[in-house]
């Protein structure tokens, strides 16, 4: 069975994210565990927490994602910042093993004035700490980004790098954002691109490693560095793209999150039924497909 899902809101409850992600006609979820964008987190309501324990089960929408805060910067070289961020992280592991979550997503970061290495080495740095700290039942994802000025983490090579120098085994493996990829200057319209990608991830850290697919269009070209969603379909990617994509067999048995733009109450009905329409071709319209 394919899993397909949206990053939905908990707003009036986290609980309720869950049914949001239902009504879609979702069977599995992401979501944020409280405000992204405010360091200070508000303990979850006990009611609330047995609550979507129990929703998850009924429904029967697993595995559930929580996307860290876009706050964290683990590659900072700023102390304070890197302190804090470190700080929460930690709490985004603690509040999903609350909420019994799968995974967290994470974002290492970025540092615009340091070398790569060196920034890379302090995010490793980070993570051990942070995962030192105890045993964490949520796995951590690390997530590729766009190549947009001082990321660490836009190439295969630069993730394996840093998921090889962590050694806790909390770290499950990493989210393959399909916008970033492109953005990053992975052509994925090109099936020799998408061949050298599964040689690299396979080569570099095993396909088992890849538990996640953000499955999202790009406005900008491949190579652009700019990280900016659109709707399936009608970015840079395109039809085409994701049907060249999705022709090996190893994409489409990961679990799939759009994180597509909203704008209206019907966005998120038509990206999923626009990703489902490209996934029901597979493979009687590609009968050459891996």
């Amino acid at each position: 069975m394919i899993k397909i899902g949206l990053h939905t809101s908990i707003a009036g409850g986290i609980e309720l994210s869950l049914s949001r992600a239902h009504e879609l006609g979702c069977n599995t979820v992401q979501i944020f565990s409280h405000s992204p964008r405010r360091w200070s987190v508000t303990p979850l309501p006990e009611k609330n927490i047995n609550m979507f324990k129990e929703l998850r089960d009924n429904l029967s929408i697993s595995p559930v994602f929580i996307h860290a805060s876009y706050l964290i910067n683990l590659a900072t070289a700023d102390m304070n910042l890197l302190h804090r961020s470190e700080e929460l992280l930690a709490v985004e592991l603690f509040r999903a093993d609350e909420i019994q979550a799968d995974y967290v997503v994470l974002h290492t970061g970025s540092a615009s004035k340091d070398e790569r290495k060196i920034a890379q080495k302090r995010a490793i740095d980070s993570l051990n700490r942070v995962m030192g700290r105890g045993k964490w039942n949520a796995g951590l994802l690390l997530e590729n980004t766009a190549g947009e000025r001082g990321d660490i983490s836009s190439t295969i090579e630069d993730l394996a790098e840093i998921l090889g120098g962590v050694s806790s085994a909390g770290i499950s493996g990493i989210c393959f954002d399909t916008c970033h990829a492109f953005s990053a200057g992975y052509d994925l319209r090109r099936p020799e691109v998408i061949d050298s990608l599964l040689g690299k991830i396979q080569r570099y850290m095993g396909f088992d490693t890849v538990r996640l697919i953000h499955l999202n269009d790009s406005k900008k070209d491949a190579g652009a560095h700019v990280d900016r969603h659109e709707h399936i379909g009608e970015g840079k990617i395109g039809i085409k793209g994701f049907q060249t994509f999705f022709r090996n067999k190893e994409f489409r048995s990961l679990p799939l999150i759009l994180e597509t733009p909203k704008k209206s109450p019907e966005d998120d009905k038509q990206n999923l039924a626009v990703a489902q329409k490209i996934l029901k071709g597979f493979p009687r319209h590609f009968p050459g497909s891996v």
